[in-house]
């Protein structure tokens, strides 16, 4: 199926105008992050979290009342899904289950007529969520290396190193986006979120290798064409697929944001600004690297083929 039987867009003529407004949204969400910083989840931060369900609807007014009752008023209390729903987390440490007990016990003095059932919860020390955060940030940074080093070998090293840039141009992007509507919609960095960026991480390098591959199919069959002319030969013939492809995950994802709550709000916020990103990055970020690194080994003499 193709949406464009045949285009011809400049695209590479226009990647110097992607590389102002790029550079805008990573400098505008970095000083946004630097700013405002962003929320770390409970596996991150390390303390207790405790999710229940109670019978009846309940305002988060009671529940912080419940809480201070304990010594706990700067808990975080929030309603998902329904005004039955409620999520609580502290950063309060203690031996063992302690501060869930606490927290348990309170809210059942303090809603003697409206049981209550426990959905979840989980209890995270301070040099855990510290080891995660490292090993969270690990991950996505090896990931996106290790797969400029396969676009590397798997074409040549100035495609691997288009497509590292990329990737972290997305990882960047998205987590300033994630800074800037951070108070709108209640985002924090957590495990969910990380799986989010490795998605996003994969996604992108898929469109961008898929392109790569037409360029280096045209480049045996026309031979005499430059590489301005063949890439936006290449982008174009990728052009239907590219659609069709982060069309539809952007669809899903724009669904799942709508309407799956507050537990995969940010997986569905951070994959579909990754998608976006992802999807114009290969061609006005990965593949222009390519091409404006060849031209300009082709002025100095110093092209490597």
């Amino acid at each position: 199926m193709r949406f464009f039987k045949k285009t011809s867009i400049d695209f590479m003529g226009k990647r110097g105008l992607w590389y102002t407004i790029s550079g805008a949204l990573i400098f505008v969400g970095m000083v946004t992050l630097a700013i405002r910083g962003v929320d770390f989840g409970i596996d991150f931060l390390g303390g207790t979290e405790l999710v229940v369900q109670f019978n009846q609807p309940v305002s988060i007014s009671d529940i912080r009342t419940a809480m201070d009752r304990i010594g706990m008023g700067k808990a975080e209390i929030k309603t998902f899904g329904s005004d039955r729903d409620i999520l609580l987390r502290t950063p309060e440490q203690a031996e063992g289950t302690s501060i869930g007990d606490k927290m348990r016990t309170s809210l059942k003095e303090s809603f003697p007529g409206n049981p209550y059932t426990v959905l979840k919860e989980d209890k995270i020390g301070p040099k855990i969520g510290a080891e995660l955060r490292r090993n969270a940030l690990y991950a996505v940074i090896a990931s996106v290396i290790a797969i400029g080093v396969y676009v590397g070998f798997r074409f040549k090293f100035i495609y691997g190193v288009g497509a590292v840039v990329a990737l972290f141009h997305d990882v960047l992007v998205t987590l300033g986006f994630i800074a800037i509507f951070n108070g709108i919609f209640n985002l924090e960095i957590n495990q969910n979120m990380i799986a989010a960026f490795l998605t996003l991480v994969g996604l992108s390098v898929n469109d961008t290798v898929v392109i790569f591959d037409r360029m280096r199919e045209n480049q045996k069959i026309f031979r005499s064409m430059g590489l301005f002319e063949l890439m936006n030969k290449s982008l174009n013939e990728t052009l239907s697929r590219t659609i069709i492809t982060s069309g539809t995950i952007f669809i899903v994802l724009v669904v799942l944001l709508a309407t799956g709550g507050e537990v995969t709000r940010g997986f569905a916020f951070a994959l579909t600004v990754g998608i976006v990103t992802g999807t114009y990055s290969s061609i006005y970020i990965a593949s222009a690297i390519v091409l404006d690194y060849t031209i300009r080994m082709k002025k100095t003499g110093k092209l490597i083929e």
